[in-house]
C-alpha cells in the first residue's frame, strides 16, 4: 500500500488537473460517475450487506438510489465553477474553487452510499477525494469507489482522481489526517474516529450523534404517526444514526399509541425482557451501543437475548422511565428497537425530548407528530436540534431529498452542541472556496462625517448615528 505521502502527492496532482475544468466537464464526469453508479445499485447493495452482516440488502439499494441519483438531481444544475453569482449593485462577484484534497471517512453502517454520496459532490466541486473505510466494510467500498473511479477516468477526470485505502488502518489513516497537504475531512462514522478527525489540525467537517426523540401529540394522526415511526425504525434494521430512539407521549393518549403500536406489530417487552435486551444491546463499560446488535434484524436480537417475541415482530419497544446510563435503552442503539415513555402533560413531554437529545443526540434530529402550528413552534423551539421534522419518518426525512427539500446528504452535521461547524445537510456548498471580486463602490454616507468629529471624544455614538444617518 503507498504512503500517505505518496496517496497526497497523486491526490494534489488531480488536483491541479481537475482545477482545470470548466462546468461542462466537471458535470460530464459527475454524470457519469452517477449513472455507473446507478447501474450496480444492487450489486454493490448485495455487497455491502453480505460483508458487514448488518442491515436489509434490498433497503441499501435505496440508500444507493438516495446516495446517487437524489444527490446527482439535487446538485447537477449546481454552478461549482468560475463565477457563482454577481451583485451589479454591490459589485461583489463571487467565484468557486475548489479546497484541494479531500479525506472521507466512511462508516459500515452506511459503506457504499456514503461512499457514491463523497465522491459525487467532491467531484462536482473539482476536489480529489481519498476514501477511508470501516475495515469491516472494505471490500464493498473499494468496489464502490472502483466502479465510481473508472466512471470518472472514461468520462475525462484524471488519474487518480478517486483514491481509496485497500486495507484501511487507523494508523495510516491518521497519518493521512494530519498531512498538511491534506485540505479537508469529511468525518462521518465513529465518535472515536470524529474526535480524531478533529483533533488532527486538519478543518473537518464532521457529524454527532443521533437519539432522536418523536413526540406524538393529540393533535396527531396517531394511526398515521405509528406507521410512519415503523417505516423509519425498520429501514436497513434501523442502522442509520437518524433512526427513531424514543417516543414521547401524554398520558391520556398512552392507551392509544399503545394499542395502535401492538396493532401495527410493535411489542412492548415485559421488564425482564427489557433488562435481557439491555444486556445485549448497550455496553455499559463504554457507554455506547453493542456494535452486536447494530443494523441486525428483530428476530436475531431476540435470540440473542433469549426472548420469544411473535414471528410477525417489526420493532422491540421498552417502556422506560427515566433516561441514564442505568437505563441502556435510553441510549442511541441503531437497531429496531425503541424506547417509550408517558409523561403528565405537554410541558413534561418536551422536557422529556430535551433530556434524551442531551444524553446523546444534541444537535442531530427530533421529530414531532402534531397539526397544531403553536405546539410545533414550540417544539422547535424547545429542542437542541439541527432538524426538526413534522410528521416525516426521521430516518427518510432528515437524509433529504424525499419528504422535504433538505438537500440529500449522508453527512448531517448537528452544529455546535453535537460539537460540528454547521448545521447543516452536508453537500457541494460546503467544499467550495468562495473568492470575492469586489469592485469599487463609495459609501457615500461614510464620506460625508465630519472626520474631526471622529476623534473628538466628546462626541458620543449617538451623536455619530446621527452624522451617519442625515444624508440616507
Amino acid at each position: 500500500m503507498p504512503s500517505s505521502d505518496e496517496i497526497i502527492s497523486r491526490a494534489r496532482h488531480a488536483a491541479l488537473a481537475l482545477k482545470k475544468l470548466d462546468q461542462k466537464k466537471t458535470d460530464h464526469i459527475v454524470r457519469a460517475v452517477y449513472l455507473e453508479a446507478m447501474n450496480n445499485r444492487v450489486r454493490l447493495a448485495k455487497m455491502a450487506a453480505q460483508e458487514t452482516n448488518l442491515g436489509v440488502w434490498e433497503h441499501k439499494v435505496i440508500k444507493n438510489i438516495i446516495a446517487s441519483q437524489l444527490v446527482y438531481e439535487n446538485i447537477k444544475n449546481q454552478k461549482t465553477v468560475g463565477v457563482i453569482s454577481e451583485d451589479s449593485y454591490t459589485g461583489i462577484i463571487e467565484m468557486a474553487q475548489p479546497i484541494g484534497p479531500i479525506l472521507g471517512l466512511v462508516p459500515v453502517i452506511n459503506p457504499t452510499s456514503t461512499t457514491i454520496f463523497k465522491i459525487l459532490i467532491s467531484l462536482k466541486t473539482r476536489n480529489p477525494i481519498i476514501i477511508s473505510s470501516a475495515t469491516a466494510a472494505k471490500e464493498s467500498v473499494a468496489e464502490t469507489a472502483s466502479v465510481c473511479y473508472n466512471a470518472a477516468l472514461n468520462a475525462g477526470a484524471p488519474e487518480h482522481s478517486i483514491q481509496w485505502l485497500r486495507k484501511p488502518n487507523l494508523l495510516v489513516t491518521k497519518e493521512l489526517m494530519s498531512h498538511r497537504g491534506l485540505a479537508l475531512i469529511l468525518a462521518t462514522g465513529t465518535g472515536d474516529l470524529v474526535k480524531a478527525s478533529y483533533s488532527s489540525g486538519t478543518p473537518t467537517i464532521g457529524v454527532g450523534a443521533g437519539n432522536v426523540p418523536v413526540y406524538i401529540g393529540a393533535s396527531a394522526d396517531i394511526p398515521f404517526a405509528v406507521s410512519s415511526i415503523l417505516y423509519s425504525k425498520t429501514f436497513d434494521n434501523g442502522s442509520i444514526c437518524a433512526s427513531e430512539q424514543a417516543v414521547v407521549v401524554k398520558k391520556r393518549l398512552a392507551d392509544k399509541v399503545i394499542e395502535e403500536f401492538e396493532k401495527q406489530k410493535g411489542y412492548f417487552l415485559s421488564k425482564d425482557e427489557i433488562a435481557k435486551v439491555s444486556r445485549i444491546a448497550y455496553d455499559k463499560e463504554r457507554g455506547l451501543m453493542s456494535p452486536m446488535v447494530v443494523g441486525q434484524s428483530v428476530q436475531r436480537i431476540a435470540e440473542m437475548a433469549e426472548i420469544t417475541i411473535p414471528h410477525d415482530t417489526k420493532v422491540l419497544i421498552a417502556q422506560l422511565d427515566k433516561v441514564s446510563r442505568d437505563c441502556p435503552l435510553s441510549a442511541e442503539i441503531l437497531a429496531p428497537i425503541l424506547a417509550f415513555y408517558v409523561e403528565e402533560d405537554f410541558e413534561s413531554s418536551i422536557e422529556r425530548c430535551m433530556e434524551i437529545t442531551r444524553f446523546g443526540g444534541i444537535g442531530h434530529t427530533a421529530v414531532i407528530y402534531s397539526n397544531n402550528p403553536e405546539r410545533i413552534e414550540y417544539f422547535s423551539n424547545a429542542l437542541d436540534t439541527a432538524r426538526i421534522l413534522v410528521n416525516t419518518p426521521s430516518t427518510h426525512g432528515a437524509l433529504g431529498g424525499m419528504y422535504n427539500s433538505l438537500p440529500p446528504s449522508f453527512t448531517l452535521s448537528c452544529g455546535s452542541g453535537g460539537k460540528n461547524s454547521t448545521t447543516d445537510n452536508i453537500t457541494t456548498r460546503h467544499l467550495l472556496n468562495i473568492h470575492r471580486i469586489c469592485r469599487r463602490r463609495i459609501n457615500q454616507r461614510w464620506f460625508n462625517i465630519d472626520q474631526d468629529k471622529c476623534i473628538d471624544e466628546s462626541v458620543s455614538a449617538e451623536m455619530m448615528e446621527r452624522e451617519f444617518n442625515k444624508n440616507s
